[in-house]
């Protein structure tokens, strides 16, 4: 493999799928050797701060186009302990890494996103996440992209009883063909294109509901839910993108107490999957969580 080849985008002749082939990050530790590297005075964060981001060390993209993002300087903190004043500190940074990212030539999509818990793979325990600069617009976003305006809540994907949580003008729901038992979508009520879009109130608006889901969450089982979050949102490319509707996917790991729910190989080959918890049940858990 040439040095030209390495971490650059190849795609599947047969599946037509996207991948990176990242050989360097197969050195990079699994854990820290001494202390948390986000902690203050760690090798990551050697000055005192509220929020704070930084290139990946282990780069999954060239280019410093992968970032850390740390949400706190307090190592047992979660996201919901943040409350809306501390959320609201990770939502600017998010939206303001988006607009430098994104103002790149060589970056056509911000991926801001967190794999919380070991189960999903999450090294570190300190409460952080990360962006991606994809250099194209990644399919599942374009796939939403092209369906126009599904994350309204049209039709069969209007909340109705599956309605978690509102604050002012954002709503979680449970999708009506949700993949993970209990998963979310997070999103304003009406169109707002990107992060850097969002005025104060918004802002308020998704802290305090992000503080609330993640809550319900982290009480359903009474332990802390391993999860996956990320926003989709406008791409960066120079293009139009009418229909960009900002919004979030949380994929809760859990199907019951200390039970992962698996995706295996029927649902992997066939892109058809099996969820064993009906959304409205998962609703009503979540709202009485």
């Amino acid at each position: 493999m040439t040095a030209e080849d390495a971490g650059a985008d190849r795609v599947d002749a047969l599946t037509g799928d996207r991948t990176h082939i990242v050989g360097t990050r197969q050195s990079r530790p699994n854990l820290p050797s001494t202390g948390c590297p986000f902690c203050v005075g760690g090798i990551e964060a050697p000055e005192p701060y509220d929020v704070r981001w930084f290139p990946n060390r282990w780069p999954p993209l060239s280019g410093e186009r992968a970032e850390i993002v740390l949400y706190t300087a307090d190592h047992d903190a979660t996201f919901p302990s943040l409350g809306v004043t501390g959320a609201r500190r990770v939502i600017d940074l998010w939206a303001d890494r988006t607009t430098a990212l994104g103002q790149r030539d060589d970056v056509a999509y911000v991926l801001v996103f967190e794999n919380r818990g070991p189960e999903v793979g999450a090294t570190i325990a300190h409460p952080h996440g990360q962006i991606y600069g994809y250099g194209t617009v990644p399919p599942r976003a374009l796939d939403e992209l092209e369906r126009g305006n599904a994350v309204a809540g049209l039709g069969p994907d209007a909340p109705g009883d599956r309605l978690v949580s509102r604050h002012g003008s954002w709503r979680a729901w449970v999708p009506y063909a949700a993949t993970w038992p209990y998963a979310l979508v997070v999103a304003p009520e009406q169109p707002v294109p990107d992060l850097p879009a969002l005025d104060d109130r918004s802002r308020d608006e998704l802290a305090g509901l992000l503080v609330d889901v993640l809550g319900r969450l982290d009480r359903l089982f009474g332990d802390p839910m391993p999860y996956m979050l990320w926003f989709h949102q406008r791409p960066t490319d120079g293009g139009d993108w009418p229909d960009a509707w900002l919004h979030a996917h949380i994929s809760p790991l859990y199907r019951s107490a200390g039970t992962p729910r698996f995706v295996a190989a029927a649902e992997l080959g066939g892109h058809v999957y099996f969820n064993p918890v009906d959304p409205v049940d998962a609703a009503a858990a979540l709202r009485e969580a």
